[in-house]
């Protein structure tokens, strides 16, 4: 049974070493790539790699621009904090302050009608206050910003129906004069 096992051992090593053999054309036979139009391959990756970047590079420009142009925040009902998704597109905006100490931008806080006018002036501010704290933690200055509080008095949309309520409650980015 032992030699049984050796042959079989033997004659599997010898199976899989001729399997392994090479049988193709020296290396030096092989046929080269062509190269396009006097551009070597070397010459045409680094190109390739080069418009790649440059393409990255004006989608990040693109995606910045639009987080720019958001300068809306909605929040939950009866909630101070923004929404997670919210959180890119605010570290734009923060990143862009820093970049541009000398750009200034009032941050209004808004709610919706329910509640008393005292509850959701409260409200409205420490909406503002949030997004305030979370750009400076991301790099904007505590002097480039200034929060107020509108509460229920500047509604975006009047009416009393959810849509208009979630529309309602709100901070708005805007520069300061």
């Amino acid at each position: 049974m032992n030699n049984i096992l050796k042959t079989t051992a033997l004659a599997l090593s010898m199976f899989a070493l001729a399997a392994c053999s090479s049988t193709s054309e020296p290396e030096e036979t092989m046929p080269v790539a062509q190269e396009s139009a006097g551009e070597s391959a070397a010459a045409r990756a680094a190109r390739l790699e080069q418009e790649r970047l440059e393409r990255e590079r004006q989608e990040q420009q693109r995606r910045e621009q639009a987080a720019l142009n958001t300068t809306v925040f909605y929040f939950d009902f009866d909630v101070a904090e923004f929404q997670p998704s919210d959180r890119e597109t605010l570290i734009v905006h923060a990143r862009n302050l820093a970049a541009n100490p000398n750009r200034r931008v009032r941050l209004e806080g808004h709610a919706d009608e329910r509640g008393t006018r005292e509850y959701n002036l409260a409200l409205g501010e420490r909406r503002a206050n949030n997004i305030r704290d979370f750009l400076i933690v991301n790099g904007a200055s505590r002097n480039q910003l200034e929060t107020v509080s509108y509460g229920e008095e500047r509604p975006a949309v009047r009416g009393q129906t959810e849509d208009a309520y979630r529309q309602n409650r709100r901070v708005e980015i805007q520069p300061a004069g």
